[in-house]
């Protein structure tokens, strides 16, 4: 991967892609546990060929079930259009019919990956990132840290319901990586970083009252300009299959 040139590549910025949303028939290859509440599958058909995803955080519909199908929203973890396969992780936090169907996913089983009907794409070439979530966000994060090239910077905060499902978070970025557990306090934690001076971008995302709060405090108490940050419910308290945006 090319180094980190942040002023050979000022121009380019934020970029809102429209895509041609389609519905592909796929089959489980793998199923691989990651930590005692994730499960990494992948899947695999001849349709994925065409399979894109330019974005970290794109997101597909995941279709499965019998004659009432459900669909829920994931990241695409990894993707290879020569193998024809697409990884999604899934969190198991015990309730839901996604988490059920990770659970007990065995190759052999079909459904269907619709999408992504458009990406957001943030170029590597900011001065630095700033990365916030919980469970629901790591993929996307672990995605981002590994495409981001050497010499990049990255602030990386992440909070779980259970502290065993810390991972090692790969990439060639220079990345400052802090946990948190379920009763610490997400804003605090944010509040406390020490962002460097330069042009940064922040990317947060997981329940929906916690991301508005976040995307407040990074404007108000950060100073981060609105077009610099991006917050995404990908879920919200009470309410099953929420996702969205957040935005004034």
């Amino acid at each position: 991967m090319d180094s980190y040139q942040p002023e050979a590549s000022r121009g380019r910025r934020v970029q809102r892609l429209s895509l041609v949303p389609k519905m592909r028939a796929v089959t489980v290859l793998d199923v691989a546990s990651i930590s005692p509440n994730f499960v990494r599958v992948r899947f695999g058909g001849a349709e994925l060929a065409e399979f894109t995803s330019p974005g970290f955080d794109d997101h597909v519909k995941f279709i499965f079930g019998g004659e009432e199908r459900i669909a829920r929203n994931y990241t695409p973890r990894a993707y290879d259009n020569a193998a024809r396969t697409v990884d999604i992780e899934f969190a198991l936090h015990g309730a839901g019919a996604a988490s059920d169907w990770a659970a007990q996913a065995a190759p052999g089983q079909e459904a269907i990956i619709a999408g992504p009907r458009g990406a957001f794409v943030v170029p590597v070439d900011y001065d630095w990132h700033l990365l916030v979530g919980d469970e629901t966000a790591l993929p996307a994060i672990a995605r981002r840290l590994e495409e981001l090239p050497a010499g990049a910077r990255a602030f990386v905060v992440v909070q779980l319901g259970d502290d065993a499902d810390r991972r090692a978070l790969s990439g060639a970025a220079d990345a400052d990586v802090r946990w948190l557990a379920a009763g610490q306090d997400l804003n605090a934690a944010v509040r406390a970083l020490e962002l460097p001076a330069g042009e940064g971008y922040a990317w947060c995302a997981g329940e929906a009252a916690a991301m508005a709060a976040l995307r407040k405090l990074l404007i108000e108490d950060k100073g981060l300009d609105k077009e610099r940050i991006r917050a995404a419910a990908y879920w919200k308290r009470g309410e099953q299959a929420h996702h969205e945006r957040l935005v004034e």
